[in-house]
């Protein structure tokens, strides 16, 4: 007989989902899983074969419900499980069937037909059209949408593929369309509607931006709301037992925020994943700071204004750096040695400057034509000298987004910033801290994405009363934190201002500009070095 409780949380990132099971009475992580996708990231071609243009970046809808069958059964099977909730990388639309096909079944051979995730960069133009023509709905964001939101490939599949639009019953994100076929029951999240479809309680969706869009969209509910229970059928196949209560989906970025404990006001909280997104809670609205993305109430947690920035390249700029200029038999072991070799030189030695635009520009300029630029390099520059400019880059592009934040009058009187990654490259925090000249939490929790959803299933089925209590129960009890040295944070002071220099540099701009129309890349040349 099942009688413990148990809570699983899912994280859905870019490349692979994972999930951690929870004792919900000790709120001990019991285990955890990740399943990769297997058609990963489609850059290149579609399953089918058939070639994608330059800057596509689509998912195949069914990777996701393999990804839920394998770790819902291999966490939850013969367990009384009492909650599941969902962290789904946004923006990440698909088109669908009214009874939630996805249309990538109808059409395999059709690219509009996939999830077009987040970093897809080919709607940019459509964004920008959108942009000029402006509307009341772009007052929250800055007066711009960016390529990478729902509104942007909205108008592309309409504009580039009418028939499939057409066949669209809804445009759905895929986290809530994940939360649909465990269900059964269609259920739209206000989170991914504010942030990513420009949604508002007095406005609804933005029907100048695209007029068939709000009829493929729906009414979205508050995040810690039941989308319902799981499905008989989901039970059946995975085995879980008890009736477990889904959660509406979240963006992975924000599901976190309870479980590194940021549930207050005045809190920054960097989710350094591929790419870095930073929410700063607030108890009160405002006019949006210059150059930050988005703002809305209740969006990310109840009773609180959350402001959302980011830089669209974090990690896997490094990733990438570290794969084309390997120094071990491994990436662990490549990445062990840069780090070792680049702790050493003091702020500035290296004699460069990097731009952190490889996969283009979040904040302040939501451009995804921009790219990434060294400054300072001659014959005596080693690998190394520029794996510590890159990893410099990443800490200049989050003090611009801090300065934004501070100068447009918003205070920020903590700083934490959780991932693996910020677990795993200390010299990296340090150097965040040394950058940003303030103290830097870590979150010492293991699968604080997960963790977080498991949260809000938490929170959904009435096992906790609020999130300060799910936070209590389930998130972190410890932080690391890594304190400013004076001395570098002032000789980074110099190489900031240059970085600001660059950045504001609009015949920069209008270079990156003009190499990115320059064409396609050579024949058998992957940009993304993916499949």
């Amino acid at each position: 007989m099942m009688t413990s409780q148990f809570l699983i949380g899912l994280d859905y990132g870019s490349e692979s989902a994972r999930g951690v099971l929870i004792d919900a009475a000790t709120g001990e992580q019991i285990a955890s899983r990740v399943h990769p996708y297997r058609h990963g990231i489609m850059t290149h071609r579609l399953p089918g074969g058939s070639r994608l243009p330059d800057a596509w970046a689509l998912q195949n809808a069914a990777d996701y419900l393999d990804a839920a069958d394998d770790i819902l059964g291999s966490l939850g099977r013969n367990r009384n499980i009492a909650a599941i909730g969902i962290g789904f990388t946004a923006s990440s639309p698909l088109p669908a069937a009214a009874d939630g096909r996805p249309l990538s079944q109808l059409y395999p051979d059709e690219p509009h037909a996939y999830v077009k995730l987040w970093k897809h960069s080919a709607a940019q133009p459509y964004a920008d059209e959108i942009n000029r023509q402006g509307g009341a709905f772009l007052a929250n964001f800055g007066g711009k949408v960016s390529g990478e939101w729902l509104l942007a490939k909205a108008a592309q599949v309409e504009r580039e593929a009418p028939h499939i639009w057409a066949r669209a019953d809804r445009f759905i994100e895929a986290g809530d369309w994940l939360v649909w076929q465990l269900t059964q029951r269609e259920m739209r999240s206000l989170d991914f509607a504010a942030y990513k479809a420009q949604y508002t309680p007095m406005l609804g969706y933005p029907v100048e931006a695209n007029p068939g869009l709000a009829r493929r969209l729906g009414a979205p509910v508050p995040v810690g709301s039941a989308a319902g229970a799981l499905s008989a059928e989901w039970r059946r196949r995975t085995g879980i037992g008890g009736h477990p209560i889904v959660a509406v989906a979240v963006i992975d970025s924000h599901v976190v925020l309870p479980a590194v404990g940021a549930i207050g006001p005045h809190t920054l909280v960097g989710a350094l994943g591929t790419s870095a997104a930073y929410l700063l809670l607030n108890d009160s609205g405002g006019p949006l700071p210059a150059g930050i993305e988005g703002m809305a109430e209740n969006g990310a947690l109840p009773g609180l204004w959350c402001y959302e920035a980011g830089q669209a390249g974090f990690g896997d700029i490094l990733a990438w750096f570290v794969r084309a200029f390997p120094r071990g038999a491994d990436l662990a072991e490549s990445f062990q040695r840069y780090n070792h070799d680049a702790a050493a030189p003091a702020p500035g030695r290296n004699r460069l400057v990097a731009l952190d635009w490889w996969s283009g520009n979040r904040v302040p300029y939501a451009d995804s034509h921009l790219s990434g630029l060294l400054v300072g390099l001659n014959l005596t520059t080693t690998s190394t000298d520029i794996y510590r400019a890159l990893l410099e880059s990443l800490c200049f592009g989050t003090r611009s987004i801090l300065d934004l934040f501070q100068g447009g009058g918003l205070p920020v009187d903590r700083i934490l910033l959780t991932s693996g990654l910020s677990q795993r490259n200390p010299l990296l925090m340090q150097m965040m801290a040394d950058v940003l000249g303030r103290p830097i939490e870590i979150p010492l929790i293991r699968n604080p994405t997960a963790v977080g959803a498991a949260i809000h299933g938490a929170a959904a089925a009435g096992i906790v009363a609020d999130f300060a209590e799910g936070a209590a129960r389930f998130g972190a009890r410890q932080y690391h934190t890594h304190h400013p040295e004076q001395a570098r944070t002032r000789a980074y002071e110099t190489l900031y201002r240059e970085y600001r220099q660059l950045t504001a540099d609009d015949q920069i701009h209008r270079t990156m500009h003009r190499l990115a129309d320059a064409g396609p890349a050579p024949d058998g040349v992957d940009p993304a070095g993916q499949a």
